[in-house]
């Protein structure tokens, strides 16, 4: 299922760089969507070359999540604060 972006006027009571954080919070959600999606169909094809493109792919796609990551994470402190508290909640849980 692909995910829903907002829609103009869901934006529009937002500060600017609320608005930017959030175009590229968006960007990574259509990104993992394409992920998901090329990803499911490799699973499904029976096709050497058509499975091997789709991988390729969604590789590609995964750059551009980090593509998008970096930017936020340049703009949104509390973001990178919250991932690291995250990854520090993952190595006390589960010692990843």
């Amino acid at each position: 299922m692909m995910s829903k972006i907002p829609i103009k006027e869901d934006l529009s009571s937002m500060e600017k760089k609320d608005i930017n954080n959030e175009i590229l919070r968006v960007g990574m959600i259509a990104e993992l969507d394409a992920v998901n999606l090329y990803e499911q169909m490799a699973a499904m094809t029976t096709d050497k070359n058509i499975k091997t493109i789709l991988l390729d792919i969604a590789k590609e796609e995964k750059t551009h999540v980090g593509e998008f990551q970096a930017l936020l994470l340049k703009r949104d402190k509390e973001q990178v604060k919250e991932l690291e508290a995250g990854k520090k909640e993952v190595k006390e849980e589960v010692g990843e």
